[in-house]
């Protein structure tokens, strides 16, 4: 492999390294530009049509949209799945997440989904010499096969896959146990109280929103109907813990809070922050300084809410003096989703906001608005700031930022992900050359140039809860989306040669052989 000096080190302006009374890890002097940190902002159930920047006229959210001004904003990006789980696999470990088994929605009490064997983007980055977090919605299980003892240190955990630090939310913030994880252990726990959690039946006496609705302050519109928890019935039960229990009010002031002290003890030194947020995930539950602000609902709250936790992080970034060499990502998981089983009003309240922009179907499916997500690059010591219009996948983001530290990665490692940094930095017009999508059903999808192809599917064609079309149809579907970008003519049958170019290079994909090819 032919080395070269990291494009990172031949940008102009590049801060350099301060004397900070310890030995930085990488092999750079002291006299040598430092590497960029970098901070990696996922959003959960995120549309694109929520952000102002992206045209939203109903709500605003000035900090996104300074952080989009001053850095290169994604018009055409995706995320690998329609789902949180797998999306998130999948930008982790840079491969396809139905590539392996048991990477669906995963319970509060999974097993670590990602097998400690793996080498992930944060071991990448450690290898380079960065200090490592994971803070906020984790959703990748925690624990040895079998589930996770919330009791006793938890391992494996994210320090076992390259993180230095965490403080996470262990799933969602709809299901139990309602605690934070730092560094293996559940903060707060009482060991007299012990937890006990279950998804295959109840346990314990606490109440629940079936057998209990009168003690809700928040009621289900579907499922979530388990242990009442801060007095919202959760999917899964539980009981145990109470000294260790969550206020969801607080919970966006807190993960944020841990991501300040994270970047502020490392400030001297390159670091690799990965927060997820639970905001806009339900139950949506903002903080009193953001209820009723949006005039759209709780849903809308709680954008106020992540408009202000990026806010946070920009000043932050701003106060240190180290925002102009901090490359700081902002993104979805995933499409939006209205109603995702709770009585909150969302839709009722909507008042003309398009999450879902023109869009066809949402979160869990395969058509666009599952997988068409906000996609925002800041770097000021390295991106002209402006809007990129070429496709771009979330699965590409790992291998795109090894290339950028020069940093080769084996055969094996990150499988699917391929460099795109020239379109990470939004110098390349041209974009990936096909973009794989995913829906909760397994349905698979390709995009190439203008073509979308959907493979034959027996599953359901609408999810029944949510009423979000997934996409899932019996006979291939084919859609021109550069005249059709709402996904409603299928010409298939008009096409059929273009149907048997892509569904050839979907079956490429799938038996790995478009995998990426290193020396």
């Amino acid at each position: 492999m032919k080395h070269f000096s990291p494009l990172w080190s031949l940008i102009p302006g590049a801060a350099l390294i301060a004397g900070c009374g310890s030995q930085p890890k990488d092999k750079t002097s002291e006299h040598s530009p430092q590497k960029p940190n970098v901070v990696y902002l996922i959003a959960d159930d995120l549309g694109i049509g929520d952000l102002s920047c992206y045209g939203a006229t109903k709500v605003s959210t000035p900090n996104i949209d300074r952080l989009a001004g001053q850095g290169m904003q994604f018009t055409n990006a995706y995320a690998t799945s329609s789902t949180s789980t797998p999306s998130r696999f999948g930008l982790l470990t840079g491969m396809y997440p139905w590539r392996q088994k048991n990477t669906g929605i995963a319970p509060g009490n999974s097993e670590l989904i990602i097998d400690t064997a793996c080498v992930t983007m944060a071991d990448m980055f450690k290898e380079e010499g960065y200090a490592t977090a994971a803070v906020g919605k984790w959703h990748l299980g925690l624990g040895p096969k079998g589930g996770t003892d919330f009791n006793h240190s938890i391992k494996p955990n994210t320090q076992d896959i390259g993180f230095d630090y965490e403080y996470i939310i262990p799933a969602t913030v709809d299901r139990v146990p309602c605690v934070f994880v730092e560094n293996g252990h559940v903060v707060g726990l009482d060991p007299n109280d012990p937890i006990t959690v279950s998804y295959d039946h109840k346990v314990g006496d606490w109440p629940t929103g079936l057998e209990n609705p009168e003690l809700v302050k928040m009621k289900p519109s579907q499922g979530h109907n388990n242990t009442i928890i801060n007095g919202i019935p959760r999917i899964g039960w539980m009981t145990g813990g109470k000294s260790a229990l969550w206020t969801d009010e607080d919970i966006a002031d807190v993960i944020t809070d841990k991501a300040k002290n994270f970047i502020t003890a490392h400030k001297d030194e390159p670091f690799f922050l990965y927060m997820g947020t639970q905001d806009v995930h339900v139950p949506r539950v903002p903080h009193p300084r953001f209820a009723g602000k949006s005039g759209l609902g709780v849903r809308g709250d709680v954008i106020l809410q992540l408009d202000w936790t990026v806010g946070e992080i920009m000043h932050t970034l701003d106060s240190l003096g180290i925002a102009d060499n901090t490359i700081f990502v902002f993104c979805s998981d995933n499409g939006p989703v209205i109603d995702d089983g709770y009585q909150d009003q969302a839709r009722e309240l909507l008042n003309g906001h398009t999450p879902m922009k023109h869009y066809r179907g949402g979160k869990y499916s395969a058509f666009d608005a599952g997988t068409r997500i906000p996609f925002i690059v800041r770097w000021p010591n390295g991106i002209k700031p402006g809007k990129q219009q070429a496709p771009f996948s979330m699965i590409d983001v790992y291998a795109s930022l090894a290339a950028l530290l020069d940093h080769p990665l084996e055969a094996g490692i990150a499988p699917d992900s391929r460099d795109q940094l020239n379109n990470f930095l939004g110098t390349d017009t041209a974009g990936c050359d096909y973009i794989v999508q995913q829906n909760l059903d397994n349905t698979l999808s390709i995009i190439q140039g203008d073509w979308k192809y959907i493979e034959p599917s027996d599953k359901p064609a609408l999810e029944y809860w949510t009423k979000i079309e997934m996409g899932n149809a019996p006979q291939p579907q084919l859609y021109n989306l550069s005249i059709d970008p709402s996904e409603k003519d299928n010409v298939a049958e008009a096409h059929p040669d273009k149907v048997k170019t892509l569904s050839a290079l979907l079956e490429e994909v799938k038996e790995a052989k478009n995998q990426s090819e290193r020396e």
